[in-house]
């Protein structure tokens, strides 16, 4: 009976161990990870002119076609700005 309650404090343990997610870099926890948890963009942030030659930015008169930078899942310009997908978090540990 001693070794079950022990293994049960053990699994306690293990389920709130923090965690870090590789998408958005905030710590988390089993319990606090859900569907809307994390906020990430599912692409890159990149500098180039978009595919379809939508114009999501805005380029200065002097500036080349390739000073654009945006993030290519949404066209936000800004690297700093909050995901543009949420869903749940992904530790580094997760397969």
């Amino acid at each position: 009976m001693e070794m079950d309650k022990k293994a049960k404090q053990a699994l306690v343990v293990e389920e709130e161990e923090s965690k870090t997610c590789k998408r958005c870099k905030q710590t988390f926890t089993a319990t606090s990870n859900h569907p809307n948890s994390c906020r990430y963009h599912p692409s890159f942030f990149v500098c180039r002119r978009h595919d379809d030659q939508k114009r999501y930015y805005e380029l200065g008169p002097d500036d080349p076609p390739y000073a654009a930078k945006f993030y290519d899942c949404c066209g936000a310009e800004d690297p700093e700005v909050s995901g543009c997908t949420t869903g749940f978090h992904i530790s580094y540990d997760d397969n």
